[in-house]
């Protein structure tokens, strides 16, 4: 008998999980036409982002050239890129100087126009948010084309004529040329791009807020719009917060073609040269498409573990 018992359970637990292929399977088919309207998103998910990006996973411990098969050097290109490459470490921290002016400050502002607007009658606010979102529509290299006038390196560029009539300064700053002052350009002209998507989900979100919850807390207590922001309007608009967390996170680190309209490409002694110039100018200049995968695999690493902390903090879980 206990043989017997033996050789039944395999086929119980085959019965069992064939069982649940079906249903499996059947669920599946219940639901074809929803899987049919969604399988052109993951194709193209499939084919421009899990794609390339193992694709350059595996071409980072190459050395390839493009036109010869890649040559397989283990972990040779990243020990080049931390170790030994300069200008690498000269723009990582570059970018990251960038991103912790621009990431934080973009959101906040990004955050506080979006509040102020929302206290504007409706008539007229469809107007403002055209004037602050308009900006971010413009590429990179347009709205430097603008800003080079302002920061021209003569007595004719508007900001130093003016500092010149007010007698700040007795001649001009060079603005594009000194190194000191590079990064803060285009921290300055990218601050002025940073009202984008993540501005518009702000908005967005402020019209979800029951406003219910507005009265609910002046019973309780709450006499100013601050205390109102602070303990009713932030708590309530967590995705919202989270999605532009994680789009000011991205947005800081893929800087490259402000800096290279402002600056030129390179920079003077790399004051304004970033990770993606960096990449650009292995993958594109000297196609080393190897390093140029390292360079790629360690800024999505550094924008990964950042996106964790956004989840992290603005997750609605321990709520």
């Amino acid at each position: 008998m206990a043989r017997v018992e033996k050789q039944a359970r395999p086929k119980r637990g085959l019965t069992l999980n064939t069982a649940r292929l079906k249903w499996q399977l059947g669920e599946i088919w219940k639901w074809r036409v929803s899987y049919i309207m969604l399988a052109p998103f993951f194709l193209l998910f499939l084919m421009f982002i899990i794609v390339p990006t193992v694709s350059s996973g595996y071409l980072s411990f190459t050395y390839y050239n493009i036109l010869q098969p890649p040559v397989w050097t283990g972990w040779s290109n990243y020990m080049t890129l931390l170790v030994d490459d300069e200008i690498f470490i000269k723009s990582l921290m570059n970018t990251l100087y960038f991103a912790l002016v621009t990431g934080p400050l973009g959101y906040i502002l990004a955050f506080l126009f979006a509040w102020l607007i929302h206290q504007i009658p409706k008539r007229i606010r469809s107007f403002y948010t055209l004037v602050f979102y308009v900006p971010s529509l413009t590429s990179g290299v347009a709205m430097a084309v603008v800003w080079l006038v302002i920061f021209a390196n003569d007595s004719y560029g508007y900001l130093n004529s003016l500092l010149i009539r007010i007698g700040v300064i007795s001649e001009p700053i060079q603005w594009l040329q000194n190194v000191d002052l590079i990064m803060p350009v285009v921290i300055t002209i990218s601050l002025w791009m940073s009202l984008g998507t993540g501005f518009l989900a702000f908005l967005a979100g402020f019209e979800t807020i029951n406003t219910e919850l507005y009265d609910a807390g002046k019973v309780d207590g709450i006499r100013s719009r601050f205390q109102e922001l602070w303990n009713i309007t932030i708590p309530s608009m967590k995705p919202q917060m989270l999605f532009g967390a994680v789009l000011a996170v991205v947005g800081s680190f893929k800087v490259g073609e402000v800096s290279k309209a402002v600056a030129g490409f390179p920079s003077p002694l790399y004051a304004g040269h970033t990770v993606i110039l960096h990449l650009q100018d292995y993958a594109i200049i000297r196609y080393e498409m190897g390093y140029a995968s390292a360079i790629s695999i360690v800024l999505f690493l550094i924008i990964y573990g950042l996106g964790k902390l956004c989840f992290t903090l603005f997750s609605s879980k321990g709520e």
